[in-house]
C-alpha cells in the first residue's frame, strides 16, 4: 500500500498524517534534479522532504544524467531509504522540459538516466511510468524490463498514457503485459479509491500492490483502511465527529507550522475544502473557512465545519 507523490498535496505534514493511521510506504512530491541542485541554501531544509523518515521515498525528476545521479547522491545522503524516478508526470511544464512522461518518447535517452541513477547510490531505485505517451505507442512493458535489467527493484505503473493525463478510466488490465515483462514487485495506480477497486486493479493488473493518490484527499486513512480489507493488516481507527475535527485541526497545524502563517493557511484551504466535503459543511460555512485570513479563525469554525461528518461508504 503506497501513497502516491502528488505535487502539492502529499508534502510532509500530509505525508505524516496518512503515516499515522498506517502506510506501505509513502512517496514524496516530486522534485527537479536541476532546480534541486542549484536551490538557495537553506531551501532544501525547508523542503523538508522526509528523506530521513524510514517508510519514505524520495522522487525525483529531470532530463539530465548528471543532474540526477548528483540530485539522487544528495537525497541518500539526506538519509533516504529508496529513490523513485519519476518518468510518469503528464503536466505541461513537466513534458515540455522533456522531463516527466516525455521521456517514454526517448526509451534510451530514459534508460540512461535510469542507468545514471542506479550507479550514483546504494539505496533501491524505483520507476514510476504510464502505459506511454500515447495509445499508439504503449512501450511501459518493454522500458519495465529494460529498467530492471538497469537495476530498477520496483515499477509503479499509472493505467493512462500521459496523453489521456486523468481523462476516461485507469486501464488495469493494460498493466498486466508489464507483469509479465519483469520479475520485480509491480504497482498499479489509477482510479484506486478504495477496497473494491483496489481489488480489481490487482485482478486485472496481476500486480503485487496498489498506490493510491486521489482516494486519499479528505481520507488520509484510507492506505490503511485498503490494506485491512485486502489483507487482513489492523483497521484503522477512523476518527468521527469531534476526532475528525480534532484529526483535522491538528492537520491544519501541522501546516502552519510547516509553510508559516500566511502559506500555510493557503496551502491548507484544499485539504480543508476536502474534509468538508465529507461533512457535508453548509455552503456558507465552508467560504468562510476558505477565505478566512485567520489561523485562530480558522480554528474556532472547524469543530462547527466538520460537525455533520458521515461515515463513508467502503
Amino acid at each position: 500500500m503506497i501513497l502516491a507523490p502528488l505535487a502539492g498535496i502529499t508534502d510532509l505534514p500530509f505525508r505524516n498524517l496518512v503515516s499515522s493511521f498506517g502506510a506501505g510506504l509513502v512517496v514524496s512530491e516530486m522534485i527537479a534534479s536541476g532546480e534541486f541542485l542549484t536551490a538557495r541554501p537553506g531551501t532544501r531544509e525547508k523542503a523538508e522532504l522526509g528523506a530521513q523518515i524510514e517508510n519514505t521515498s524520495v522522487q525525483i525528476a529531470g532530463r539530465d544524467a548528471g543532474a540526477m545521479s548528483e540530485a539522487a547522491k544528495r537525497v541518500a545522503d539526506m538519509g533516504a531509504r529508496v529513490i523513485d524516478i519519476n518518468m510518469g508526470c503528464p503536466a505541461k511544464k513537466v513534458t515540455g522540459g522533456w522531463s516527466g512522461s516525455a521521456l517514454m518518447q526517448m526509451p534510451d535517452h530514459a534508460l540512461s538516466l535510469i542507468e545514471a541513477v542506479v550507479a550514483a547510490v546504494d539505496v533501491p531505485v524505483t520507476l514510476k511510468t504510464r502505459l506511454g505517451w500515447d495509445g499508439a505507442s504503449i512501450n511501459a512493458p518493454v522500458l519495465a524490463s529494460r529498467a530492471v535489467q538497469a537495476g530498477v527493484q520496483m515499477v509503479v505503473i499509472h493505467g493512462r498514457t500521459r496523453c489521456q493525463f486523468y481523462k476516461g478510466r485507469a486501464d488495469w488490465h493494460a498493466i498486466r503485459a508489464v507483469r509479465e515483462a519483469i520479475d520485480v514487485p509491480l504497482i498499479a495506480n489509477g482510479d484506486i479509491v478504495g477496497s473494491g477497486s483496489a481489488r480489481a486493479a490487482l485482478r486485472g493488473s496481476g500486480a503485487d500492490g496498489v498506490m493510491v493518490g486521489r482516494g486519499t484527499q479528505g481520507a488520509p486513512w484510507k492506505l490503511a483502511e485498503i490494506s485491512a480489507a485486502l489483507y487482513g493488516t489492523p483497521q484503522p481507527d477512523i476518527p468521527y465527529g469531534k476526532a475528525f475535527s480534532d484529526m483535522v485541526s491538528g492537520h491544519y497545524e501541522a501546516m502552519l507550522g510547516f509553510y508559516g502563517e500566511v502559506l500555510g493557511n493557503r496551502c491548507a484551504r484544499k485539504h480543508l475544502g476536502w474534509y468538508m466535503d465529507r461533512a457535508a459543511t453548509p455552503r456558507a460555512l465552508r467560504a468562510r473557512v476558505l477565505t478566512e485570513k485567520s489561523s485562530a479563525e480558522v480554528l474556532r469554525l472547524l469543530p462547527e465545519a466538520l460537525a455533520n461528518d458521515m461515515q463513508e461508504a467502503a
